[in-house]
C-alpha cells in the first residue's frame, strides 16, 4: 500500500476489499482491535470545518488506542500568521505518527505529501477528492448491497463540486457492470475532465434534470447538498440550493432494495420524513466511516 492515500486510485481494488474486510473483522469485534496503535499519534489538520471526517479519524485512533492531537479550522493554526503549508506539515510531523488533513484548496494534500515522511491521509482538498468517504460508501455498500459490482448508481446534486462524488465515481469505474445515472441542473454538472473518463471506459451514462424520471432504475441513490462555500456568487447558490428535495413521494417510485446514501451534512435536500424509511442508510454510512478509518490507519502503520 503506498504511504499517502490523496485519492481513491491509490489504492489497487485487492487492497480496497483488504481494507473492507478488515473494516467488517473490527466491527464484528472491536475490542480485538483496542491496543493495536498503543503509542501512536494521530494530528488532524483540518483547515476547513468538518464534523463527521475529524471526528470519525479521531474516535478511530482511539479505538484503536492511539492518542490525537490537532486543530479544526485554519484560524487555530499558525497559517493564519502567515505560516506555509509545507512548513506546518513538517513541524506537525515532529509530534505525530499519521497525519489526516483537510484543505480548501484542491491539491493541497498532494503539496503536502511531498514534503512528509510519515503517512499522510487526504480527508478532503476543495472539491477534488475524498478518498475515506470513499472507502466508506464502498464498505456501506458492500455491506447492505452485499457486492460493489452490476450497480445502477444515482448521483444526484451537486455534481460540480462534489469531491465526494467525484471520488465515489473514480473508484466504481473500476468494477464491472456499473451504470452511473447524473441528476443536476446544467450550471452543477460533472467537470469535463470526469466525463470524458466516463466516456474512454464506456460506462453507460444517463443524465437527467428531475429526479422522478430516474428513481425506479436505481440501486443506489448518492444524495449531495449544493455546497454554499464553493459559490463565489451567493444570489447563485440561493438560486440553486433547492434543486433536489427527497421525500417520501419520490421515495415510492424507488425499488424495495434501494439505499439511500449521503456523505452528511444534510441540509434540506432529504427530507427527515425519509429517515424512517428502511432504506435511508445515510447514517449507518456515518457510523461505517469509524471502522474504515481504523482500518486505513492500521494498514499505513502497518501493525496489522
Amino acid at each position: 500500500m503506498k504511504k499517502h492515500i490523496i485519492s481513491p486510485l491509490d489504492l489497487t481494488c485487492g487492497e480496497i476489499e483488504e481494507l473492507l474486510h478488515l473494516s467488517a473483522r473490527i466491527m464484528e469485534n472491536p475490542q480485538q482491535f483496542a491496543h493495536k496503535c498503543d503509542g501512536k499519534i494521530l494530528a488532524t489538520l483540518f483547515f476547513e470545518p468538518s464534523t463527521r471526517t475529524r471526528l470519525s479519524f479521531e474516535s478511530a485512533m482511539l479505538s484503536l488506542g492511539g492518542q490525537v492531537l490537532g486543530f479544526s479550522s485554519a484560524n487555530s493554526s499558525s497559517t493564519a500568521k502567515g505560516e506555509s503549508l509545507s512548513d506546518t506539515v513538517r513541524t506537525v510531523e515532529c509530534y505525530a505518527d499519521i497525519i489526516a488533513m483537510r484543505h480548501p484548496k484542491e491539491g493541497a494534500a498532494t503539496v503536502a505529501a511531498t514534503k512528509l515522511e510519515c503517512p499522510l491521509i487526504n480527508a478532503g482538498d476543495g472539491g477534488h477528492q475524498h478518498p475515506t468517504q470513499t472507502l466508506t460508501d464502498l464498505l456501506t455498500i458492500h455491506q447492505l448491497k452485499g457486492r460493489l459490482d452490476n450497480l445502477t448508481i444515482g448521483l444526484c446534486g451537486d455534481l460540480k463540486f462534489g469531491r465526494t462524488v467525484h471520488s465515489l465515481i473514480r473508484a466504481m469505474m473500476r468494477y464491472t457492470g456499473i451504470r452511473f445515472v447524473l441528476i443536476s441542473p446544467p450550471e452543477l454538472t460533472l467537470p469535463e475532465y470526469i466525463r470524458s473518463d466516463l466516456e474512454a471506459g464506456g460506462f453507460p451514462v444517463i443524465e437527467a434534470e428531475r429526479l422522478e424520471e430516474v428513481m425506479p432504475q436505481l440501486d443506489i441513490l448518492y444524495m449531495t447538498r449544493v455546497q454554499k462555500e464553493r459559490f463565489f456568487n451567493e444570489e447563485e447558490y440561493l438560486r440553486l440550493k433547492d434543486s433536489y428535495i427527497l421525500d417520501t413521494d419520490k421515495m415510492r417510485l424507488a425499488k424495495e432494495d434501494m439505499i439511500v446514501l449521503h456523505p452528511l451534512p444534510r441540509v434540506n435536500e432529504i427530507s427527515t420524513k425519509v429517515d424512517d424509511d428502511p432504506r435511508a442508510a445515510y447514517f449507518k454510512q456515518a457510523r461505517f466511516g469509524r471502522f474504515v478509518r481504523m482500518a486505513l490507519i492500521l494498514k499505513l502503520l502497518e501493525v496489522e
